[in-house]
């Protein structure tokens, strides 16, 4: 499957995401992420065009405050990116292992 010129959804972005969801807050997840404010709008901007549905909803400040929530979308989103990448380290296990039954024996040293 193509996901076009860039992958919708990696660790930056996640971290970014799951920040949000503790903050509150675009700004202090850009903090906590120790990216910039604007590369945080950026990047929430880009995964919420990526999907069908917004991953991320803001709220413009004001009187009644700002702030910004995971989507349900964006908790699946999140929970399909980290089952995902258990496979991929659970099946990187398995290779490691079957090369190294490989690999020559070591000496060990008295």
């Amino acid at each position: 499957m193509q996901f076009g010129a860039s992958f919708p959804l990696g660790p930056g972005k996640v971290r970014l995401i799951e920040a949000i969801r503790t903050t509150g807050s675009i700004s202090a997840a850009a903090r906590q992420a120790r990216m910039s404010y604007r590369r945080a709008w950026v990047l929430i901007d880009e995964v919420n065009r990526s999907f069908r549905e917004p991953l991320v909803e803001t709220a413009t400040g004001g009187k009644g405050g700002g702030g910004a929530r995971v989507t349900p979308m964006g908790e699946m989103a999140l929970r399909r990116y980290h089952d995902l990448e258990d496979q991929v380290m659970r099946a990187l296990d398995r290779e490691m292992d079957a090369f190294g039954e490989l690999l020559a024996p070591q000496e060990t040293k008295t």
